[in-house]
């Protein structure tokens, strides 16, 4: 196989500065900026909300619905939660029965964004508003989208790599979202460059369904069997594929000795960060992001004005969009962010 290495090639400027100067890492919100205001809604009495999460597996849906629950028993608002388990066809049967139960606004996490369209349809012609959360739901009119910056999120986890490891054997898994390749988008703006003048080596690409810690397992022991051992920096779209591709690398004789990345900040992967095992994590505040999304249900419910601060094109329409910055994480930070933030306790994150 020839690959033709083009003369020049474009990304954005702040991704080829950071290329051309990996001695340090800058805050990346100097090259992306974003501003997020709402206005604190007024809870009309009995208002009820369904939310649709994709499941209770992961520590990010775990601390969201915690999080909702919390803050809609701070705005008086009752709040219906369903865990679908990934399953796309027990997500739909919840979300009518959510709409038959008469929510006034429906939080949906869309498992499969191509078919959510029905659900989002079946809502509307009962009356009930839609808030899209997380998961952009396409071809389909939407009033509302909120999300954490997933551009963002992989830009920090690129370019924190490639400044880890600027030369080196790489394994990219990213999360198997055909509609929405903004993560690995992301990443790939500050690796490909280098992969193209020889400085990365791209060993192995794979897509990771549903995010399943067994099938990045199996990913990267296989990986590391077929090429010897020879991995510098494994690219993991999450926490979760984090954990197995660590525990692949343990199995050998490599956990600390491979760079690998992660994203939800959850408490095991910050213990592997100060252990070293993991190399960082992106913070994605499940308070703010709760609360947030919370609002935005109770002002669409009033009929109220919603700030936003860009719109995402869905396949049929330009969303209004309220995106929120992650935080990478790493050990130079933990305590000033999670720590300080009460996110976590420092007995949870340290021990007694």
């Amino acid at each position: 196989m020839y690959l033709s290495i083009p003369s020049s090639f474009l990304v954005p400027v702040c991704v080829a500065e950071d290329i051309l100067n990996t001695e340090k890492i800058v805050e990346l919100q100097e090259c992306i900026s974003s501003s997020y205001f709402i206005n604190k809604p007024v809870n009309r009495k009995g208002l009820v909300i369904g939310v649709s999460l994709p499941n209770q597996r992961d520590e990010r849906w775990i601390r969201d619905r915690e999080a909702m629950e919390a803050y809609a028993k701070e705005k008086n608002v009752i709040l219906k939660i369903e865990d679908a388990e990934y399953d796309v066809n027990k997500q739909i049967s919840q979300v009518e029965n959510l709409i038959s139960q008469g929510i006034d606004v429906l939080i949906l996490v869309a498992i499969d964004v191509y078919t959510a369209g029905g659900m989002v349809e079946k809502a509307k012609q009962a009356g009930v508003k839609v808030v899209a959360y997380e998961a952009r739901i396409l071809k389909t009119d939407l009033e509302i989208f909120v999300t954490f910056d997933h551009l963002m999120a992989g830009q920090l986890q690129g370019k924190f790599l490639i400044t880890k490891v600027p030369v080196g054997n790489y394994i990219i898994m990213y999360a198997d979202l055909p509609y929405d390749s903004s993560l690995r988008d992301g990443a790939m703006q500050y690796i490909d460059p280098l992969a193209i003048i020889g400085n990365i080596k791209i060993i192995a690409e794979k897509a990771i369904k549903n995010w399943d810690p067994k099938i990045a397992f199996e990913v990267v022991r296989d990986v590391l069997i077929t090429n010897n051992d020879e991995v510098d920096a494994i690219l993991a779209p999450n926490d979760s594929t984090a954990g197995a591709a660590i525990e692949a690398l343990q199995a050998r004789g490599l956990a600390g000795k491979v760079a690998v990345t992660g994203q939800d900040a959850e408490l095991a992967a910050i213990r592997r960060i100060i252990q070293g095992t993991q190399s960082m994590t992106l913070f994605k505040d499940t308070r703010q992001s709760a609360k947030k999304t919370i609002d935005v249900a109770i002002h669409l419910a009033n009929g109220e004005h919603i700030s936003t601060n860009t719109a995402l094109f869905n396949g049929k329409m330009y969303v209004p969009t309220v995106l929120i910055e992650p935080i990478l994480i790493d050990k130079s930070n933990i305590d000033d962010v999670l720590i300080k933030s009460g996110y976590f306790t420092r007995e949870e994150v340290y021990g007694s």
